[in-house]
């Protein structure tokens, strides 16, 4: 059992999540990098790897090799925080060549029948188990047709893939179509109005930064890996309970200090410190309504913790329950 003593100063330690050095994001820092068609994702994780110099790396997302776009990169112990981008919808734009022309009615009314719930079968050469799926579609929009050739906008849920829907798309049409041409330009809530980071840069930034001193450059090319949560419900919690979390206790009343509203039991959280850092993230076990009317019990699980231990000072101790 974890007993949380009295709160530390909120100031002592820890970092504001905004003001954290280049060692510290190398750490905790997420990159929205721009992959070429050419490599696959684990060749470009393997070069950013090489290009910082850090041991653990990872993706959220794997790219085809000749598949360009946005592949989003986790630094150190931000790549347990990559999993939550896998929850929001990712969006293409694939150019395909059809085996005939059809009529536009007929193109128009086929298209129309990939919106919402579809079925796939993974190709082949997939890194899955080949089982028939369900993935939904939530928009495609035909951006532009010239004879033969379309180019489609897909807006689709995480594990669609698109070259199989080229591929069904032509079937339904009769002669068939093959995709040309990919490229991601979303992931859950990051798109191509962000900074996207090519290998080049990140290269050229990182020897500026270990050859001059000069981080100016690695400072906009890598974002906190808070970044990565926006889209989920948060809580902030006592630094005295940030340690006992790390090693693995559950977040009990006590320790938290603040929640999203309108929590609901079940709802996946990132559970944050008072200076905006990450910890976990966690399941709610309570509502909102019960968690504030409680005074004791776990309120959350946790499901993945991020921050390492001892960033913050044990403030907790063990107590033995001895048998009756």
């Amino acid at each position: 059992m974890v007993v949380l003593d009295d709160d530390i100063t909120n100031d002592q330690f820890g970092v504001y999540f905004n003001k954290r050095t280049i060692k510290d994001l190398l750490n905790y820092g997420l990159i929205l990098l721009d992959k070429p068609p050419g490599p696959t994702s684990h060749e470009a994780v393997a070069w950013a790897k090489r290009i910082l110099k850090l041991p653990k790396i990872g993706h959220s997302g794997t790219l085809d090799p000749q598949v360009s776009g946005i592949l989003p990169l986790g630094l150190g112990e931000a790549t347990k925080a990559l999993g939550v981008l896998l929850l929001g919808p990712k969006e293409y734009y694939g150019l395909g060549r059809l085996h005939s022309l059809p009529s536009k009615e007929k193109l128009d009314g086929v298209l129309n029948q990939f919106h919402g719930e579809i079925y796939q079968k993974p190709p082949q050469r997939s890194a899955v188990l080949r089982k028939t799926r369900t993935r939904t579609i939530y928009e495609l929009e035909l951006m532009e047709q010239k004879e033969r050739l379309l180019l489609l906008r897909v807006l689709c849920e995480a594990g669609t893939y698109i070259r199989k829907l080229f591929y069904d798309i032509g079937e339904i049409l009769g002669p068939g179509a093959t995709m040309v041409e990919l490229r991601r330009s979303r992931v859950h809530q990051f798109n191509e109005s962000h900074k996207l980071v090519t290998l080049h840069e990140l290269a050229d930034a990182y020897a500026q930064w270990e050859e001059k001193q000069d981080d100016s450059k690695l400072y906009k090319l890598i974002l906190p890996i808070e970044f990565a949560l926006t889209e989920i419900k948060s809580v902030v919690i006592r630094d005295s309970a940030v340690d006992a979390l790390c090693h693995g206790a559950q977040l009990a009343i006590p320790g938290i200090l603040q929640i999203s509203p309108n929590l609901s039991k079940g709802d996946l959280v990132g559970v944050y410190t008072q200076k905006g850092e990450v910890v976990a993230l966690a399941e709610a076990l309570l509502s909102e309504n019960e968690i504030k009317d409680a005074t004791k019990g776990y309120a959350f699980t946790t499901n993945r913790i991020i921050m390492a231990p001892n960033t913050y000072p044990k403030n907790w101790r063990t107590k033995t329950v001895r048998p009756k």
